[in-house]
């Protein structure tokens, strides 16, 4: 079974930062994506940002857009989410993900293992 830990969450004022990490298994093959993805009470889950191990090629949802920068440490299997200028409607438990197949895009219904998440609170 892969691993998957996310930690970094916490609650920080409006406009301010945080920086989550995932930290997954060692995969076989290069051809997986990771992903975060985050669900706010009440909605729905929501696709934030996506990185490929194989190129680091990115992915990202319209409402976080040049706010949010998602990257990697291939040698650590390490995937960080640096959030910047949050806002309150940011609130929500961040899940990571992994598509062991890197087509998923932002689709969490195709991603294969997930982590149990992280509390980010934004207040206003």
């Amino acid at each position: 079974e892969a691993r998957i830990v996310e930690s970094g969450g916490g609650l920080v004022q409006t406009g301010g930062s945080l920086r989550l990490s995932c930290e997954t298994s060692k995969f076989v093959f290069d051809t997986y994506g990771v992903g975060w993805f985050r669900q706010a009470p009440g909605k729905e889950r929501e696709g934030v940002a996506r990185i490929l191990r194989k190129d680091g090629d990115t992915l990202y949802a319209d409402s976080v857009k040049g706010r949010f920068t998602i990257s990697s440490v291939n040698d650590k299997n390490t995937v960080y989410l640096q959030m910047t200028n949050l806002k309150p409607e940011d609130t929500a438990i961040y899940y990571c993900a992994v598509d062991l197949t890197g087509v998923a895009r932002l689709d969490g219904d195709l991603y294969d293992y997930w982590g149990q998440g992280t509390q980010v609170t934004v207040s206003s």
